[in-house]
């Protein structure tokens, strides 16, 4: 037995995945807009859409109850109301997505550029503190 049988996946065979790529490109060919639906969704697509809702509304919730406070109490309590169902909001969405589908969240799309933008700033300037450095002990030597 190989290592791939023991943990319950056995490869499939010649015949089995030529079968598979034919239902793949039927597929495809039939109805492309489902396959592009399915290549670009995730189980955490929509738990994460609604935690950006979630933190969408608390802000406004917050903005509501600070600018609201000294004119009507009434308000900023609807304004505090509004923060706390985002929170549970968050917090049951957060609970679903879990701490695996947050990484995959951050690890993809928009993030990762926002990450690779700061973290290469943060490479470039300390690339440049080493050249100024090893510049500095050249010219004292």
């Amino acid at each position: 037995m190989t290592g791939e049988a023991r943990n319950g996946q056995v490869p499939l065979s010649e015949d089995e995945e030529r079968i598979l790529s034919e239902i793949e490109d039927l597929l495809t060919e039939t109805d492309p807009d489902l396959v592009r639906e399915v290549s670009e969704t995730t189980v955490y697509t929509q738990p994460l859409r609604s935690m950006k809702l979630a933190v969408a509304v608390f802000v406004v919730g917050v903005l509501v109850m600070v600018t609201t406070l000294s004119t009507s109490f009434l308000l900023a309590f609807v304004g505090f109301l509004v923060m706390l169902g985002a929170a549970l909001t968050l917090e049951r969405n957060a609970r679903q997505v879990g701490r695996t589908g947050l990484r995959a969240a951050v690890g993809s799309g928009r993030a990762t550029g926002l990450r690779d933008a700061v973290g290469g700033t943060r490479a470039r300037v300390r690339e440049q503190m080493r050249d100024r450095f090893r510049r500095g002990d050249q010219g004292r030597t």
